[in-house]
C-alpha cells in the first residue's frame, strides 16, 4: 500500500505562535486597515527633508552657481549605455584647484563619481539601488581631511526616510561621529510634516550630543512654502512661486536667537537674521538668476549656451552695505558631445 506523503498534516512549526494568537491577529488587521484608508487618500511622495527648499535653494538661490575667477570644463562621452565619460577641469582664482580630473559610471542601479585634482585629493561617490525604493549612498574623501559618509534612503510611497552616518567609527571601543535620522511624511495631499534627529560624538572621551529639529512643507498648484525649526534656535523659512512657464520666483529667510555674550542672565537673546528674493528667467538658449538680500547685496549670473558643445557663464554681485567692488567672473563649459542628462535616476547632490 503506498503512502501520500502530501496528504499527511505538516508538523506545526515552534514560532508559529508567534503570528497564529490573538494579539498578533489584532495589530495585523489594525494595521491592514490603516494601510487601506491611507492608500485611499492618494498621498504623494514629498521627498526629503534634506531637499525640502530645493525650489528655492537650488534652482532659484545663487549659492550654488557664484564662482570666482575662470574655470573650464573639457568632458567626453566614452559610452551612453551605461553611461561613462570622463573630464578635465581647468580653474583659475580664488579657492580653486588648478587642474581636476573625474571620472563618472552610471547605470540604473550602480552610480559611480570619482575625481582627483592637482593636491592629491581623491573624492568618490558610490549609489546603489537595491530596489526601486532603497537606495544606498556613500561619499569618501582621502587627502588633507579625510571623509566617510554612509547614508540608507528608503521611498515609500508616501514618505521618505533615510539613516546617513558620517565618520562612523567602532575602533577606539565605542560609537562616534554624526548619526542622523530623518522622515518626511504627507499627511494630506498638499502637507508634509517631518522630523529630524541628530546624535553625534567626536571622541569617547566628550560626551554625546544629540538634536531634534522639525519641518514643514506646503504644495499648491504652482507655489510651495517650507519651514524649519533647527534645534539651535534657527528658523527658515521659504516660498517659491511659479509666474510663467519661463519665469520663478522665490524667497529666503533666516532667523537666528542665540544668547548674547553675557548669557540668558546678563545680555538676554541676540537676534539675527537674513532674507533674500531671487529670480529665475529660463530663455531659449539661455537662463538668467538674480538675487538681493536684505544685507544690501545684490548679484546675478547669467549661462549662455553658445554652440552646442559650449556653455558659458558669467557671475558679478556687489555689496552696497560695505562697499565691496564689483567683481565679474567667468566660466566655460566645453562638451565634445551635446549635453547628456547624467543619470536622471541618481540625484547629484
Amino acid at each position: 500500500m503506498a503512502l501520500n506523503l502530501e496528504s499527511l498534516p505538516s508538523a506545526p512549526s515552534s514560532l508559529g505562535f508567534l503570528t497564529a494568537n490573538p494579539i498578533a491577529n489584532a495589530v495585523s488587521d489594525v494595521y491592514k486597515s490603516f494601510s487601506e484608508r491611507r492608500a485611499r487618500l492618494g498621498l504623494s511622495n514629498p521627498g526629503t527633508v534634506e531637499t525640502i527648499a530645493k525650489e528655492v535653494q537650488r534652482e532659484v538661490s545663487l549659492t550654488n552657481y557664484m564662482h570666482s575667477g575662470i574655470r573650464a570644463d573639457l568632458t567626453k562621452a566614452v559610452s551612453l549605455s551605461p553611461l561613462f565619460q570622463v573630464s578635465h577641469q581647468f580653474a583659475m582664482g580664488e579657492h580653486q584647484n588648478p587642474y581636476a580630473f573625474a571620472g563618472l559610471f552610471g547605470t540604473n542601479k550602480v552610480f559611480l563619481q570619482g575625481s582627483m585634482d592637482n593636491s592629491g585629493l581623491l573624492s568618490t561617490r558610490f549609489n546603489y539601488r537595491w530596489n526601486p525604493s532603497l537606495v544606498t549612498k556613500t561619499q569618501f574623501q582621502i587627502g588633507s581631511q579625510d571623509m566617510a559618509s554612509i547614508e540608507h534612503e528608503y521611498t515609500g510611497s508616501d514618505f521618505t526616510s533615510s539613516l546617513k552616518m558620517l565618520n562612523p567609527s567602532y575602533l577606539e571601543g565605542g560609537l562616534t561621529g554624526i548619526y542622523i535620522l530623518s522622515h518626511l511624511q504627507s499627511v494630506t495631499r498638499k502637507l508634509a510634516l517631518g522630523i529630524d534627529a541628530v546624535w553625534q560624538r567626536a571622541a569617547l572621551n566628550q560626551p554625546p550630543e544629540s538634536a531634534l529639529s522639525y519641518c514643514a512643507k506646503y504644495k499648491s498648484d504652482d507655489w510651495i512654502a517650507t519651514a524649519q525649526l533647527h534645534a539651535q534656535g534657527a528658523l527658515n523659512a521659504t516660498y517659491w512661486r511659479k509666474l510663467s512657464d519661463k519665469v520663478q520666483a522665490g524667497v529666503d529667510m533666516t532667523l537666528q536667537a542665540a544668547p548674547g555674550p553675557g548669557g540668558l542672565m546678563g545680555g538676554g537673546l541676540q537676534k539675527e537674521g537674513i532674507t533674500s528674493v531671487g529670480v529665475k528667467y529660463d530663455f531659449r538658449m539661455s537662463t538668467f538668476r538674480a538675487q538681493v538680500d536684505s544685507k544690501g547685496k545684490l548679484g546675478c549670473i547669467l549661462e549662455k549656451r553658445v554652440a552646442p558643445p559650449v556653455m558659458m557663464s558669467f557671475c558679478a554681485d556687489v555689496d552696497h552695505f560695505s562697499v565691496s567692488l564689483f567683481r565679474p567672473q567667468g566660466q566655460v563649459h566645453l562638451l565634445t558631445t551635446p549635453p547628456l542628462a547624467i543619470c536622471e535616476s541618481w540625484p547629484r547632490n
